[in-house]
């Protein structure tokens, strides 16, 4: 089973949905018991860092995503939900997050384009459990701030928006998508498809 955390944030439903099309079982949970029973976690997430924190941090859901992955489940975080699993935004101030990554997610650099970075682009990816060696799917992105860090030993895709940013990241257990697999067609379900099918490694 599936928990998708429910943090009173996110577009919970499209995941849900895009993961019983696929035909795997998802639950939408807030609760920590639930959470500690399920096979796969996902953390997702729409709007504004610092109140999307606040909502974790308040529920105690901040523990039951780190727990997750601590014990090796396979952990997703979709959008604001991988900007989360960084150590700080600088999203209007500076706001600690989950601290599964390292960096710090930034604005976009002023390059004369239309932010916020919203519609299909085309990743640049190497081999994890959510793409094969060589991919270059086109997925679909919405916001206003990013990882700029590419680094060797967790970006696993990266996109060109006026600047080079990390668009995927995996590090033993836990991985996360900067854009919406569950709006990225036909290329997104195969990425969650995988996901949900992969039985996990190491424990962060």
């Amino acid at each position: 089973m599936i928990a998708i955390i429910d943090y009173g944030m996110g577009n919970l439903r499209s995941v849900q949905k895009a993961f019983e099309f696929l035909g795997f079982p998802a639950v939408i949970t807030d609760s920590r018991e639930v959470i500690a029973r399920a096979d796969h976690v996902v953390l997702p997430g729409v709007g504004a860092f610092r109140d999307a924190m606040a909502c974790l941090r308040e529920t105690g859901l901040d523990q039951a995503v780190l727990e997750a992955a601590r014990v090796g489940k396979p952990v997703l975080g979709i959008c604001l939900g991988m900007q989360m699993m960084f150590q700080r935004s600088e999203e209007n101030g500076v706001w600690e997050g989950l601290g599964l990554f390292p960096g710090v997610i930034a604005r976009f650099e002023d390059r004369g384009l239309k932010i916020p970075h919203m519609g299909w682009n085309t990743l640049k990816t190497r081999a994890c459990p959510l793409f094969d060696e060589g991919d270059d799917p086109a997925v679909y992105f919405v916001h206003s701030y990013c990882a700029a860090e590419i680094s060797d030993d967790w970006t696993v895709a990266t996109c060109d928006y006026g600047q080079t940013f990390t668009a995927a990241v995996c590090r033993g257990n836990v991985m996360a998508t900067q854009f919406h697999p569950e709006k990225s067609g036909e290329a997104g379900l195969n990425m969650l498809r995988r996901f949900a099918q992969w039985k996990g490694a190491a424990s962060c």
